[in-house]
């Protein structure tokens, strides 16, 4: 189980880091845009992604 989660945890690492590499201009844009969020749609982003990452899991596992 630890081993897995430190798999998924290295890849996660590996995904956020290809956007700054290849575009680090588009990636600065995207936090510029997301500090002009409210809380309660940084909160809805964030749900959206972990419900998101939820259903990839049940299908991919």
């Amino acid at each position: 189980m630890s081993t897995s989660l430190l798999l998924a945890f290295a890849l996660m690492l590996v995904l956020e880091g290809v956007v700054p590499f290849l575009a680090p201009k588009a990636w600065r844009e995207t936090f510029r845009r997301l500090i002009q969020f409210s809380d309660g749609q940084v909160r809805f982003l964030g749900l959206t992604s972990m419900l998101v990452g939820l259903i990839l899991l049940m299908i991919f596992r």
